[in-house]
């Protein structure tokens, strides 16, 4: 499952996708909003993304993961528009026979996505806004 979603991440749905039990292990990771960055409190969080491109960015990602670590799947959604505190940005769940490979290949699966995908970041403070990262 990848996805690119403008509502409220159903992580339920995103962990019960395999219903095979093949899997010994399942790492979650969830991206949520926080309240402050450099020492400034954040108001809210705004995400635009190029869709057809990201997606395409995300399926080359996972593909890459499962290359690289022993897992059984990657699931990603990631939501666009706008977010309040503690509400979840990106949702990345792995399978795997053993944790180990299911750890390294979220971390591997994020750090990749905040490189390369094509998803921007507006944070909103009191006083002000600031796009997060590169941005066209």
């Amino acid at each position: 499952m990848i996805e690119i979603v403008d509502h409220p991440i159903d992580v339920h749905a995103l962990v019960a996708t395999d219903a095979s039990g093949a899997s010994g292990g399942l790492v979650l990771f969830l991206g949520t909003v926080r309240n402050r960055t450099g020492g400034k409190g954040v108001v809210r969080l705004e995400y635009e993304a190029y869709g057809e491109m990201a997606r395409s960015e995300l399926e080359t990602i996972v593909a890459e993961a499962k290359r690289r670590f022993e897992i059984d799947s990657v699931d990603v959604v990631h939501r666009v528009g706008t977010l309040g505190m503690g509400e979840i940005a990106v949702a990345i769940a792995v399978r795997a026979p053993h944790r180990g490979a299911a750890f390294d290949a979220c971390r591997y699966t994020i750090d990749t996505l905040k490189e390369t995908v094509p998803i921007w970041k507006k944070e909103f403070f009191e006083d002000g806004a600031v796009w997060v990262g590169d941005r066209p």
